[in-house]
């Protein structure tokens, strides 16, 4: 049966209230860009957007969301970002997983525990994984995530710092001093803790030929003030990984008492699977923390990184904070407070999701790319800086063969593959190695077979490009794109910063590679 409606009279129709009498009420009709059809017919389509005041009236939801969207296009495609070893790919049942989680503070145990929990079952899965030691209670391993490896790496300085002071006090002797081994090639972090933890740097400086740590020079530049030494698993200029084993070992054939902290950042989720036969985490004794990024080949978007302990014997119990913080006890060692719960969820999906088979299959996939990728720029004529077969990360570092007499270096050839779409970093090599340049490309999770072989066409039609330049054209190339690129970075820093020389790159223009 077909309803019939009836139609209303002129003065009904003008009524139109449910309530008796609402109809005398003023109501102001919408502007004319509430009531748009386009966000681009909007007076906020022909406005700069605001970029030093917050604005006194609001836009609409769909404005702002497309005024947004619209600046945001011009960042570079992360997909394209060779650069980096941030994760840029996870699956949607996993990103559902993290956008359910976005409103979680997970710092707040009582409210959310079982996100506690799952942080507590990544915690012991890194742990084991790293090897470390779960024979008895008293000395099982315990860490913490963490915002990234720059946390993390934080906090083993700060724990390996007050160790040695607290040594030294019971000791009788002046703690006033300390001091920490690393090599000249360390990411930022390194030095930034250094820095703000008043711990002195004494740098392992790389050659021409030796891109990581010497272990003899490193284990030499100990005395009574230090408190421990860094080792790399996977450098961020070559990606090697430097010889813990060596330097654990002539530790204790000399009889030193001093730890090592491993910074794992990049390779810890790699080694394991890749070269699980190698001895760089806890099976060594002298290693007693060692950190990694969950972010990078951990498999999870930016902002989780871990932190693990050997024992309790190496994270002084000064150092953690027993609160009661909204109704639950809970132990605290970090250098913020709130954050996300959504990465650590992230981490425990995928390594549930794809077990240690998972992992293994798509690091031996990215290692035999990163050879694929290798033996084409060796074919092209490039020097190769970076271990293959796994003995590395699964990155390239690459730099032009002097002996060819190009009349251009690797950052002419950056350029011309960031007019194709490519973010492909050139750099110079750390201090004492820095008449260096080189190239690198990083091959992340999403970097296929097929997307390698188009990267190699660009590289070579980038050759033939500059090739069919004169020098000078070359030049004024590179000059002009000095000059006119927008660098957002720079305009945003400080003068009074600007040409410090208490850093690596104030002292010796170290250039840092991308993370």
């Amino acid at each position: 049966m077909v309803h019939l409606a009836s139609v209303p009279s002129d003065a009904a129709a003008k009524r139109g209230s449910v309530v008796e009498g609402m109809e005398n009420i003023k109501i102001d009709e919408p502007s004319e860009d509430e009531a748009t059809v386009s966000v681009y017919g909007s007076r906020f389509a022909a406005q700069e957007l605001p970029q030093h005041e917050m604005p006194e009236l609001e836009m609409p939801k769909e404005v702002a969301y497309r005024m947004i969207r619209d600046d945001l296009t011009l960042d570079g495609n992360p997909m394209l970002n060779l650069a980096s070893f941030v994760t840029t790919y996870m699956e949607e049942e996993v990103e559902k997983l993290m956008a359910e989680a976005l409103p979680k503070n997970f710092i707040d145990y009582e409210e959310y525990p079982q996100t506690a929990e799952i942080q507590n079952r990544c915690v012991s899965m890194i742990a084991r994984m790293f090897n470390a030691p779960t024979h008895s209670d008293e000395e099982s391993a315990m860490g913490t995530s963490t915002v990234g490896s720059s946390e993390a790496i934080m906090l083993g300085v700060l724990s390996m710092k007050r160790r040695w002071q607290n040594k030294r006090k019971a000791e009788g002797k002046d703690y006033s001093k300390p001091n920490m081994v690393m090599n000249a090639a360390v990411q930022v972090c390194w030095e930034k803790a250094a820095r703000y933890f008043e711990v002195e740097e004494r740098y392992s400086y790389c050659t021409e030929s030796r891109y990581v740590i010497d272990p003899e020079e490193a284990v030499n530049l100990v005395d009574e003030n230090t408190i421990g030494i860094c080792a790399i698993i996977g450098t961020t200029y070559t990606g090697e990984y430097e010889d813990v084993k060596a330097i654990n070992d002539l530790l204790v054939q000399k009889n030193i008492d001093c730890p090592i902290h491993v910074d794992a950042a990049s390779g810890g989720f790699v080694a394991p699977f890749v070269v699980p036969e190698l001895p760089w985490d806890f099976r060594l004794e002298k290693v007693v923390s060692i950190n990694v990024s969950g972010h990078k080949y951990g498999l999870v978007y930016p902002g989780v990184g871990w932190v693990v302990w050997r024992s309790p014997e190496f994270l002084p119990k000064e150092l953690v904070f027993n609160i009661n913080y909204l109704g639950a006890d809970q132990a605290s060692f970090t250098l913020n407070f709130s954050k996300g719960a959504s990465q650590v969820i992230g981490q425990y999906y995928q390594m549930i999701r794809l077990g240690k088979r998972g992992y293994r299959s798509i690091m031996m996939n990215l290692t035999r790319t990163a050879d694929y990728l290798a033996a084409n720029l060796k074919q092209l004529g490039f020097i190769i800086m970076s271990k293959g077969g796994g003995q590395g990360l699964p990155l390239v570092a690459f730099r032009i063969d002097p002996k060819r007499g190009r009349h251009y270096d690797e950052f002419a050839v950056a350029h011309q593959l960031r007019e194709r779409g490519w973010v492909v970093p050139a750099y110079t090599m750390a201090p004492h190695s820095e008449s260096l340049k080189l190239m690198r490309v990083v091959v992340r999770e999403d970097f296929s077979r097929s997307r390698c072989d188009t990267l190699v066409k660009d590289i070579k039609l980038a050759l033939q490009t500059l090739d069919e330049m004169d020098k000078k054209t070359v030049e004024k190339h590179q000059e002009h794109v000095k000059k006119n690129t927008t660098h957002h970075k720079s305009k945003a820093n400080h003068a009074h910063y600007k040409k410090e020389k208490h850093s690596l790159q104030g002292k010796h223009g170290k250039s840092h590679p991308v993370c």
